[in-house]
């Protein structure tokens, strides 16, 4: 019982911190997270963390709350979910309640503009961070087919403003279709 409360309490204080330290928005924190639960704590595999990115992208609602949702379950069930999802929202139901009672005085602070201005620069580059480490996962597959898709994804979205949505069920899709057909050659194979 006491090694649960404390894998529990080691949930919730990384979703709380990495929660806490987290500004720029879902994909800023996929990196974090993975840091964490991939190569700290070794909870997770490599592999499981990138499907919990594409889950949590391709539900509805913040992707930090989906993420905690599916990682706290994968770690300790119902109870690592609410856990995680708790250490998750409370720095930013905090934070921002407190800016909300000073917002004026926030807008119109120079060195707070600055200050955020500035931080845009550093959640760029965590983008970019977790763009390279997402992509080198599918190129590590090796399947022409999610390489490909990878590619007009990108292409579409950013030459063609295609919405995210529409790229996310197209290739939902595609991956469907790839797995019928892959299971389908499998019982073939199996029969013959």
């Amino acid at each position: 019982m006491e090694r649960s409360y404390n894998k529990l309490w080691i949930l919730f204080r990384s979703m709380f911190v990495l929660s806490a330290c987290t500004f720029g928005g879902g994909f800023v924190i996929v990196s974090l997270m993975k840091k964490r639960y991939v190569e700290e704590l070794k909870w997770l595999e490599e592999d499981e963390m990138l499907d919990v990115t594409a889950i949590t992208q391709s539900a509805p609602g913040p992707l930090p709350v989906n993420a905690s949702v599916i990682i706290g379950y994968r770690i300790a069930g119902i109870v690592g979910s609410l856990t995680a999802i708790l250490g998750t929202i409370l720095p930013p139901m905090v934070i921002i309640s407190i800016i909300s009672l000073f917002y004026e005085q926030f807008r119109t602070n120079p060195y707070i503009a600055t200050a955020l201005q500035v931080m845009r620069a550093g959640v760029a580059a965590v983008i970019f961070d977790v763009v390279i480490n997402l992509a080198g996962n599918v190129i590590k597959t090796k399947r022409i087919l999610y390489i490909a898709m990878m590619v007009v994804a990108f292409v579409a979205t950013y030459l063609f403003d295609v919405s995210a949505m529409i790229i996310i069920f197209v290739c939902l899709g595609i991956g469907l279709v790839d797995l019928g057909v892959t299971l389908n050659n499998k019982k073939k194979g199996k029969v013959s």
